[in-house]
């Protein structure tokens, strides 16, 4: 098993900027990326970025040009910069180490417990 400490979630508004963090326990051996992703109760969960272990970055369409995900190699810590926020990103986002792909879930994933991005005025 892996542990995630995540941190950074808030209440921003519309327009506003939010950091997140999350610090994996140890580097699953054989995953391919970290990541984050975002559900809304009664929704299906959606991938927002990852970050390939080739260095390679993924986003979901509805946050490029606004989102950007980096990662500390030595901190097994990944970050999410969230600039231009609108009330649609509001959400529980979750810090992931995806085993089979840097864009699809898999049973074999880990995830942290969350952390509650709200945006509102």
């Amino acid at each position: 098993q892996v542990q995630f400490v995540e941190s950074g979630g808030g209440l921003a508004q519309p327009g506003g900027s939010l950091r997140l963090s999350c610090t994996a326990s140890r580097n699953p051996a054989g995953h391919v990326a970290m990541g984050w992703y975002r559900q809304v109760p009664g929704k299906q969960r959606e991938l927002v970025a990852t970050f390939s272990r080739d260095g390679g970055t993924r986003y979901a369409e509805f946050v490029k040009g606004r989102f950007t995900i980096s990662k500390d190699n030595a901190k097994n810590t990944v970050y999410l910069q969230m600039n231009h926020l609108k009330p649609e990103d509001t959400a529980s986002y979750y810090c992931i180490s995806l085993k089979r792909s840097s864009w699809s879930f898999s049973e074999y994933d880990y995830w942290g417990q969350g952390t509650q991005v709200t945006v509102s005025s």
